[in-house]
């Protein structure tokens, strides 16, 4: 058996060896921000690596362009480490995707070494879009993460944590259709679409009062009318709507949030159309916690201070969940910058090519890297891991 504790000593000193490589690769995908399914020259970067090193790239996967998929070793078992790269746009890299994808590679890398000693499989699996239209939705959907024994990544944020909390996410596309007319000379000759789209704002405000604390619908109007003269014929709205239970998004939002609208329509005379994106989903997050807590000490040991679950339960959504719901998986955040600095923000794009956001780099690759070891060597982790994967399905 080798030694556990060396093989992670020399994982460290292969991200460290690659310390001024790691920022640089880090810090040209930050200056050159690529949004949702555009992000070409980043994967040119993080595969380039990748080959480098002595992996095999496969790109353009699940019939995704900027989508990949980079392996060394063969057999079980199989530990994935998921990169992204996407930025927001307007924004940039504000939520340190920068981070995330060089973070992965690294950490694959010096995997390397273990997997040509004992065998098994380190995969590096590159996942598009995730603030857009979520790659790896689609992803899991083609079976991309099937097979696997984990997935792991590492996300920046302003606190050091190893349970993740996402919410499930579905998108809601609604328009209404009345009647133009002149608002001054025959407003009695419209139907007035956005007296229908505020309306139903309003239900929704009035909705929000009955649901679970942690529910969430939000949304903007991307068409309110074209001329102020004229009655509105036509509005449009874009809406998420959010819950901590996948069920309570079909049980629940789904049906209330949709009779806000047909409310407002039966009221304005409107038609009403709808479309749920479905096909993008993102599901909940389910936080593996046997892996979680090989994270937290590893992660620990480099001078890092997990804090508690519940002091860190302030929740977006992630299509990891999807992933999640595949294989055991975590999605632990590493501290880049003070908790008053959200992430999203141009402030959090700074201090994601800032020296800390460097140091976070450094450790989320160092971090994974001795917990794949750990899934790698220890059978009895891996056995905790899919009692418990399988026992909460």
């Amino acid at each position: 058996m080798p030694d556990t504790g060396d093989l992670k000593r020399r994982a460290q000193a292969d991200v460290d060896a690659r310390r001024d490589e790691l920022i640089a690769l880090s810090l040209q995908i930050h200056a050159n921000p690529e949004i949702a399914f555009e992000e070409v020259r980043s994967v040119e970067l993080l595969t380039g690596l990748l080959k480098a090193n002595g992996f095999e790239v496969e790109r353009g996967i699940c019939e995704i362009p900027t989508a990949f998929r980079a392996s060394f070793g063969s057999g079980e078992p199989r530990v994935a480490l998921i990169a992204e790269y996407d930025a927001l746009p307007g924004v940039g890299h504000g939520c340190g995707h920068n981070i995330i994808g060089t973070a992965s590679c690294a950490a694959g890398i010096a995997l390397r070494p273990l997997v040509e000693e004992t065998g098994g499989t380190v995969l590096v699996i590159g996942t598009p879009a995730e603030e857009a239209a979520g790659g790896k939705v689609y992803m899991a959907a083609s079976g991309a993460f099937d097979g696997l024994t984990c997935a792991m990544m590492v996300h920046p944020g302003n606190r050091d944590t190893a349970i993740a909390y996402a919410l499930a996410c579905l998108e809601l596309d609604v328009e209404f259709e009345g009647k133009a007319a002149h608002a001054a000379a025959r407003p009695e000759a419209g139907v007035n679409a956005l007296d229908a789209m505020v309306a139903a704002f309003v239900n929704i405000g009035l909705l929000r009062q009955q649901l679970r604390d942690s529910a969430r619908v939000h949304g903007i109007i991307t068409d309110g009318g074209q001329a102020v003269n004229v009655i509105p014929h036509h509005t449009a709205a874009k809406l998420l709507i959010r819950s901590e239970d996948d069920g309570y998004i079909d049980e629940v939002l789904k049906p209330k949030v949709l009779g806000c609208f047909q409310g407002a329509a039966a009221a304005t005379g409107c038609d009403l159309k709808h479309r749920w994106g479905e096909e993008s989903r993102y599901k909940t997050m389910r936080t593996n916690l046997a892996l979680a807590e090989a994270y937290r000490a590893n992660v620990e040991s480099l001078g890092r201070k997990v804090v508690s679950p519940e002091s860190s339960r302030s929740m977006g959504s992630t299509d990891m969940g999807n992933v999640s719901q595949i294989v055991p998986g975590i999605h632990p955040s590493i501290a880049i910058a003070p908790q008053h600095v959200p992430i999203h923000t141009v402030d959090f794009r700074e201090f994601a090519k800032s020296e800390s956001g460097h140091e976070g780099l450094l450790d989320a690759a160092k971090a994974i890297a001795m917990t794949g070891i750990d899934v790698l060597l220890d059978e009895g982790l891996r056995r905790r891991m899919w009692e418990e994967f399988r026992a909460e399905r």
